[in-house]
């Protein structure tokens, strides 16, 4: 190539090189890319007994799987139904992300998503889950705990906290009555809920939507029972509104319809105020 003086230059391009430059970028982002999925995955951790069972193909016999997502809800089980010395923890579940830090190797006492199996009636599973689940990890987290249940009479309960912020209505007036529960089931759910439907433009999120939706297309009896409070943190009004769902099950979960009061302060803790614009 000539310039404008007339001296001649060699021509170089860099097309090779940066092609290669190119692709060693593309590997380590895909090296980056494989490794954050892998951390992301949802684990779940079985007692031995379980994990051999479910790995010589016999998936857990379960008649009843109730699931209590957000403190209130998980705190409610606490309360109510996990006092008594007939639960067992069977499993956990590990699941890391922007929000919660659980890692694999923790015990189920440090988890955020416990397993618990009742001694008389081992078909009757409960889940409290009070850490938070990405959106990425919702259908992981519901396809890999679906997967080790039989589905055969399966009936499944979601106990959801939600804020009174977030529902919708003309008559704001009922908001006043906060908390009070609100209901959506699945097609295959024949019995008749505890409450009113859950009314447009209403719509359950997070991992009971994920629920749900896997139990609408696996035609799975299903029921969300969604608590709306105007209250933030565990509270024990919010705790006992939850009491009509698990009384529709009858024999199958029994109540401690009168808790201590050292139960419901342990489990019940005010929330503590860090600031405030009038210290």
């Amino acid at each position: 190539m000539a310039t404008f003086f007339g001296e001649v230059l060699s021509v170089y391009s860099r097309a090779v090189e940066e092609d290669e430059e190119d692709l060693e970028e593309n590997e380590e982002d895909e090296q980056i890319r494989r490794e954050l999925e892998e951390k992301r995955e949802v684990r779940l951790n079985w007692t031995p007994e379980v994990s051999e069972s479910l790995k010589s193909g016999k998936k857990l016999q379960c008649s009843e799987f109730i699931l209590a997502v957000g403190h209130n809800a998980a705190r409610f089980l606490s309360v109510y139904v996990l006092t008594s010395a007939n639960w067992d923890a069977v499993g956990h579940a590990s699941v890391w992300n922007e929000r919660s830090r659980a890692v694999s190797g923790q015990s189920s006492e440090e988890s955020a998503c416990v397993f618990y199996r009742q001694k008389d009636s081992p078909s009757v599973l409960i889940c409290q889950v009070t850490c938070y689940i990405a959106e990425d990890q919702l259908f992981q987290w519901t396809q890999k705990v679906f997967d080790c249940l039989q589905h055969r009479e399966l009936n499944v309960t979601v106990l959801s906290d939600s804020s009174v912020a977030e529902y919708k209505t003309a008559d704001y007036l009922c908001c006043s009555s906060a908390p009070f529960l609100r209901s959506l089931h699945t097609g295959a759910y024949s019995a008749q809920p505890v409450c009113q439907s859950l009314e447009q433009p209403n719509i359950v999120t997070g991992l009971s939507a994920a629920v749900l939706n896997h139990c609408e297309v696996h035609r799975i009896a299903a029921v969300v029972y969604q608590c709306y409070s105007d209250v933030i943190g565990p509270d024990s009004v919010t705790m006992e509104t939850f009491k009509p769902a698990l009384t529709k099950l009858g024999k199958s979960i029994q109540l401690d319809t009168s808790p201590s009061t050292d139960v419901l302060r342990k489990f019940a803790r005010t929330t503590d105020i860090q600031s405030n614009l009038y210290i």
